[in-house]
């Protein structure tokens, strides 16, 4: 039994949540991706009393060439204060949505990432990789790291300082891409000069399902454990992992099978009601035993992505609250 089996017990003050009903599969998923939708005036309601006056904030939609096409990519720029002056460069967050490579879009985390980019002053990069099944594997993973270039490429015109932080985050399939791309860019001479200063992982897969390395299988029994859970159950993660198409033991995929060398300090929040919990947990210890700074938030009983998707609960937002402060804490680290 896993050594963090506890944390499956279901937190009481988590409504039941139906299970998606119908078949998954390739066929069937562009056509769910409907049912995923949350209407704009929802949205809002979720965040009541909550989001900053549009006057705190710049939110512009650019459209940014990718091999094969284009993506949209929203940035939300603060709004100096008398203090900071109309040049003023703030640190930057590139942040991928989740929805198992498949489903979701910028619109998700569109709310969220505004009280965030005000309370933080931190520049938000929300990237709007193209989806599975549609484009699989590698395309999620090469729009996602075009957009990272971007970024870097056009910091100054953004109003980005990348020395005073350069942070990488997701949510979900989102976190897999954005551990992904650290390690990347630590091979890249590209970003010899703009060294990625933190990650921010929230319920993030570390690794393929079908490609648990033998000396951590011990350690990776939430994938079976909670099979049946809410939100993502096994069922959905395979037809998620079945649209994307991505080798299991690639490194560009699997994170735990990429090189930790060089990972910036990196905050995890992580579901104890989710497949992906011991992944999860396990990627912090080893970052923590190599001497890389972590910060870790656990959710005890709560399925996978529950507070981000229902933000208004009051679950979601301590999770938000917590987000806010691993963002505070990573640029306490950043030495400019």
């Amino acid at each position: 039994m896993s050594q963090y089996a506890h944390l499956s017990t279901p937190d009481p003050t988590v409504p039941a949540i139906p299970k998606f009903p119908g078949v998954i599969n390739r066929e069937t998923m562009p056509a769910m991706r409907e049912r995923f939708q949350v209407p704009p005036e929802q949205r809002v309601a979720q965040y009541e009393g909550r989001l900053p006056a549009e006057t705190a904030y710049k939110l512009t939609d650019h459209t940014v060439p990718v091999d094969g096409g284009e993506i949209t990519v929203r940035v939300i720029i603060p709004t100096s204060t008398a203090q900071e002056g109309p040049e003023f460069e703030f640190p930057v967050l590139v942040h991928y949505h989740g929805g198992g490579w498949s489903i979701g879009s910028i619109d998700g985390d569109d709310l969220g990432l505004r009280i965030l980019s005000v309370a933080t002053r931190v520049v938000t990069v929300n990237v709007g990789y193209r989806l599975a099944p549609e484009n699989p594997f590698p395309i999620p993973l090469n729009d996602s790291y075009t957009a990272l270039k971007w970024t870097v490429s056009n910091a100054k015109s953004l109003r980005i300082s990348l020395a005073k932080g350069f942070f990488v985050g997701g949510v979900s399939a989102g976190g897999e891409l954005a551990a992904v791309m650290t390690q990347k860019s630590i091979q890249d001479p590209f970003f010899t000069n703009t060294k990625i200063t933190g990650n921010i992982l929230s319920v993030p897969l570390i690794i393929h399902p079908d490609a648990y390395p033998t000396e951590y299988a011990h350690e990776l029994l939430s994938v079976k454990q909670n099979a049946d859970a809410p939100i993502l159950d096994r069922t959905l993660m395979d037809a998620f992992l079945d649209c994307h198409r991505a080798p299991p033991t690639s490194p560009d995929f699997s994170p735990l099978l990429g090189s930790r060398e060089g990972l910036p300090p990196t905050y995890l929040q992580i579901c104890g009601l989710d497949p992906l919990r011991d992944e999860g947990l396990l990627w912090e210890r080893l970052l923590r035993e190599q001497g890389t700074p972590t910060k870790l938030d656990i959710y005890p009983g709560v399925p996978h992505g529950f507070p981000p998707i229902f933000p208004g609960s009051p679950l979601g937002k301590k999770w938000h609250a917590d987000w806010e402060a691993g963002v505070k804490w990573l640029l306490s680290l950043v030495k400019a």
